[in-house]
């Protein structure tokens, strides 16, 4: 039994790693949101008294109906055994719903979308904070301002670069760095307000009442801007998973939501005493002594705020692919001791790629601050219909108590959400087009592949009858086990009859193997592996995976030997069929699609990586498949 001592020990270092995970992109939310409020942008609100304190008093209640009741209080416990994010949220929310295709058509299509706008997060994100953060060495020295672009890329490159060698060294300097940034935030703030004391009286919800009652048309455009304010609150749900719940509650309202509030605060009053601060609040909070230090530890701060998203990138791909929403990608794992810790080449440099285009394009925090609030707004949105299904569908409630929570989640989300629209002509339709083509790529794959087994799976000999002719007319059967890898158990897998038809002979063990990703995070030892034996030395074999799990057929084939199945590795040959794929005139799918889906398919990771297996073990028997 564990002691006190120790308990709080583990919880504190918990806290501490989730504090520099978790909390980046929020925490770097005051480098620019006040700035983009109030400056001279498309839709600027006027600098008066009244406004400041409305829209100081709007952040504040965002951020606790949004981050603190929404996702802490609500979101949070919506978890899928122990995980969040919105492919966790996903599954979940898909439990029941097998029975009914309509229903889990459209759960589908959320999750699909909400992971679509986290992709587009994902690249905005790290180019809005290290753009914001680096626009402080024009304040410095005017004379910088033609490097910030460069500085930027500079920094981009090396934080891409870094992805395949792993976080584990520099991930133990996340915590203190950001634990010293909100230290920093918080005592910056304190400052400017000691001199403005009455800035408080914006914690009152009654301002930003008023500000809605006297100026409604200002007030609402006014939240596409205060929602970047709650950028980053998606990250505490999706990174449940790693720190558990408590430590990111703890971190939250105990460290982070004070020090952001007093943040805000402090830009609040010194705009108030000198306005001509509105051109960079947060950094001229600092003296002037500090500003290159601020600056290198904002930069810093930018670059863990990118580093989780980037993270999740990963993650939230991995899960993707293994739910069938992606062609299979290679994985690396950047730790022998952390198995979420991994790396993904095609998502880093896409993902690099993209943002390098985005800084080079808008080439300001501002002009990427219209593109931001899409992106987040459309993901709390859809975590929110999901959420509903789950209260309703898996928790058992009512649909009253449902629809009361839902619908003040809901007029939250669809205010912020409209009032980002405003913003699709000024760079707002940025995370649209990328949402656009990363659903339709997903679609098309989850579409494509299910006609594919399906047609392969109309096309195949039923395996009972084969099995009762190859007991009634024996051919060779040669020593040794011959696996076969099939999407179904019940077909006679076509590399089999390929094998057969060519040279004659079968193994005198034969398995017939089918691997299934289930829709929970993780599968027990004792659920991984199911055998069923069947006459004449065949056997079917499933190996279950939870979307999280990391596949080794291997290792998990020798789970087969208390049920009945021992496989020799060194006397067994994985047989993989090879489908080549040729689009013919049938209706099923828009011509463009198939294409498109011939060309994910051929790019697709081997099956032989994707299990681990044994290269020198692997047979592939080819075969073309009108599609």
């Amino acid at each position: 039994m564990s002691s006190p001592t120790g308990s709080k020990t583990k919880l504190s270092a918990l806290t501490l790693a989730a504090l520099g995970v978790v909390f980046g992109d929020i925490g770097t939310s005051p480098l620019y949101t006040i700035k983009e409020v109030f400056s001279a942008g498309t839709h600027p609100v006027p600098l008066t008294e009244a406004n400041m304190f409305g829209i100081l008093s709007l952040i504040v209640w965002a951020l606790i109906m949004v981050v603190s009741v929404k996702y802490v209080a609500f979101i949070m416990r919506a978890d899928n055994r122990g995980e969040g994010g919105i492919m966790a949220l996903l599954a979940l929310a898909s439990h029941n719903a097998a029975d009914n295709i309509k229903k889990q058509h459209t759960i589908m299509l959320l999750g699909i979308l909400g992971a679509c706008m986290f992709y587009a997060d994902g690249m905005i994100t790290p180019a809005i904070s290290v753009l914001s953060a680096v626009e402080g060495l024009e304040l410095a020295a005017p004379m910088l301002h033609p490097l910030i672009i460069p500085v930027t890329l500079i920094v981009l490159v090396i934080l891409f670069w870094a992805q395949s060698k792993g976080t584990a060294l520099v991930g133990a300097f996340f915590g203190p760095i950001m634990l010293l940034w909100f230290g920093t935030l918080g005592v910056l703030g304190v400052q400017s307000i000691l001199q403005n004391p009455t800035i408080l009286h914006a914690l009152n919800p009654i301002y930003a009442v008023h500000f809605f009652a006297i100026s409604p048309w200002i007030a609402f455009v006014a939240l596409g801007a205060v929602v970047l304010a709650v950028t980053g609150a998606e990250a505490l749900y999706a990174d449940m998973g790693h720190f558990g719940r408590l430590p990111i509650r703890l971190a939250w309202l105990g460290f982070v939501l004070p020090a952001l509030i007093l943040n805000y605060f402090g830009q609040g009053a010194l705009i108030l005493k000198n306005p001509e601060a509105i051109k960079n609040p947060f950094y001229l909070l600092a003296p002037e002594w500090m500003l290159f230090p601020l600056i290198i530890l904002a930069t810093l701060a930018a670059v863990i705020a990118s580093q989780a998203v980037i993270t999740g990138a990963f993650s939230v791909s991995r899960q993707a692919l293994q739910l069938g929403f992606l062609p299979r990608m290679h994985v690396e794992h950047t730790s022998e001791s952390q198995e979420g810790q991994i790396y993904m080449p095609r998502v880093n440099w896409g993902l690099m790629l993209g943002v390098m285009v985005l800084v080079l394009s808008f080439k300001s925090s501002g002009n990427l601050a219209a593109a931001y609030g899409i992106a987040v707004t459309g993901n709390m949105l859809i975590t929110t219909l999901l959420a509903g299904i789950v209260f309703h569908n898996i928790w058992g409630w009512s649909k009253l108590r449902t629809g009361s929570l839902m619908t003040i989640f809901l007029v939250v989300d669809v205010s912020f959400f409209s009032a980002n629209v405003l913003k699709i002509p000024d760079g707002g339709w940025v995370p649209l087009v990328i949402g656009i083509v990363i659903f339709t790529l997903m679609l098309t794959w989850k579409t494509g592949r299910t006609l594919l087994y399906q047609h392969l799976k109309n096309d195949a000999m039923a395996l009972d009858p084969f099995i009762e002719a190859i007991g009634a007319h024996p051919p060779t059967r040669v020593y040794g086990t011959a696996l076969f890898m099939t999407p179904n158990l019940e077909g006679v897998p076509h590399a089999m009859l390929h094998n057969l038809k060519h040279n004659k002979v079968l193994h005198e063990k034969v398995v017939i193997l089918t691997v299934k990703f289930l829709d929970y995070p993780h599968t027990s030892i004792e659920e991984r592996v199911e055998v069923v034996a069947m006459p004449h030395e065949f056997y079917k074999v499933t190996v279950n995976y939870g979307f999280k799990d990391e596949p080794d057929l291997p290792r998990d084939l020798l789970l087969c030997a208390p049920k009945g199945l021992v496989l020799d590795a060194m006397d067994t040959s994985f047989f993989v069929g090879k489908e080549i794929l040729i689009s013919n005139e049938k209706k099923e799918m828009a011509f463009w699609r198939k294409k498109i889906f011939i060309g994910l398919f051929r790019s697709a990771e081997t099956i032989t990586n994707q299990f681990k297996l044994p290269p020198n073990r692997v047979v592939e028997l080819g075969s073309q498949v009108s599609f």
